[in-house]
């Protein structure tokens, strides 16, 4: 194969993606947000999606989220003892090349210093609250270690994080906070997603946690999830993923759902219903077959 071919090699994912919610007893649901829509940016383009949603909602609308991720908003009627969500898709990714830019500078050096008008645009992205000492100790040794370079810190964090941490797999609850992470040295890719994004706005790099899927489990053979990493902006750049769970920067063995600067603003299923405490059970499914 050539250079040039090896350029233009493309992965195609097929997804399908069922997710179920049962009900001891019938209950009315409330309005619904659901992101398994796939976006398309310059990392990949959505070929063909659908969407069957059981009981049917009585109106549907597709918009975008104050972060400019696809969703849909569902509304019912009536009463039920189950919702079902059923996505099939097929995707393109495009970039086989995960440091295919130039950094702007000054942009190059730590702490990143945003021009006036990306700042105001990555304020979300930016603001925390103080981060635990451990955690901004860590931030201070990975950038000298780093030489105070920003794609050198970005990639010494990346690997420190892959290497240093025990991954496990939690189905549900919310990431842990970074210290706890950092403290106890193990977590599922949502908390190291989130310690790195703390890491990352210690040092004035806007970060923000993405839900979506990967090519291959982690780790093989085992039941597949959905998967978590951070994206972070750079000058010159733009918004560019990296994965701690595998180690590696993003480029085309990921399809993104959703970004948003917290993790909540990712669940790929929100919503709420009434009816007598009742308690509710949620399985999913997911198949993804990937070729080139």
């Amino acid at each position: 194969m050539t250079s040039e071919s090896r350029r233009h090699t493309r992965v195609h994912f097929e997804i399908r993606h069922i997710t179920t919610y049962r009900y001891d007893a019938p209950v009315s649901l409330g309005p619904h947000t659901v992101r398994l829509f796939p976006r398309t940016d310059g990392n990949q383009r959505l070929l063909n999606f659908r969407c069957s949603i059981r009981p049917q909602p009585q109106l549907q609308s597709n918009v975008l989220d104050a972060d400019g991720n696809p969703v849909m908003r569902l509304w019912f009627t009536g009463t039920t003892t189950a919702l079902r969500i059923e996505t099939t898709c097929q995707i393109e990714t495009l970039r086989d090349n995960p440091y295919d830019y130039i950094v702007d500078n000054p942009a190059t050096a730590l702490p990143v210093a945003y021009d006036r008008g990306d700042a105001a645009l990555l304020a979300t992205y930016l603001r925390d609250a103080s981060p635990a000492p451990a955690v901004a100790e860590l931030a201070a040794h990975l950038t000298r270690q780093a030489g105070n370079h920003t794609l050198a810190f970005l990639d010494t964090l990346n690997g420190y994080l892959h290497t240093g941490f025990e991954r496990v797999i939690r189905d549900q609850g919310a990431p842990q906070r970074p210290e706890f992470t950092l403290t106890y040295r193990r977590g599922a890719c949502r908390d190291l997603a989130v310690l790195f994004i703390a890491v990352c706005r210690t040092q004035g790099i806007a970060a923000r946690f993405v839900s979506g899927y990967q090519a291959h489990a982690d780790p093989p053979g085992e039941h597949r999830h959905l998967h978590a990493w951070p994206e972070v902006y750079i000058p010159g750049g733009g918004w560019r993923g990296y994965d701690p769970t595998h180690g590696r920067a993003v480029a085309d063995a990921h399809v993104a759902l959703a970004a948003c600067g917290r993790a909540a603003g990712t669940l790929p299923v929100e919503g709420t219903y009434y009816g007598d405490p009742t308690p509710s059970r949620m399985d999913f499914e997911l198949n993804i077959h990937t070729d080139t």
